[in-house]
């Protein structure tokens, strides 16, 4: 009988030690993810950052085309009166 319990403490013993050594692992693994968790949210909040200046940058974009077009016009429409002025 206290051979079956020795055998039973030893394997007892065997298996705490293994789930502490799975504990172990676990706690290295979660620092790591928690590691790429925050260096992920880093990237996306650059992401973020960057799509908000592209859109900005396409705004001014459209600003600039629509300026452009306006002084075409008027370019155009003063090159018209100075022809009806050189017209005899």
């Amino acid at each position: 009988m206290a051979e079956g319990l020795g055998d039973r403490l030893t394997q007892l013993e065997q298996a705490v030690r293994r789930a502490a050594d799975l504990i172990t692992r676990l706690k290295a693994e979660r620092a790591t993810l928690d590691k790429r968790v925050a260096e992920q949210a880093r990237e996306l909040d650059d992401l973020r950052s960057r799509a908000g200046a592209s859109a900005e940058e396409r705004a001014e974009l459209a600003r600039l085309r629509q300026e452009r077009k306006e002084v075409l016009a008027q370019v155009d429409s003063i090159l018209k009166e100075l022809d009806k002025l050189e017209a005899p």
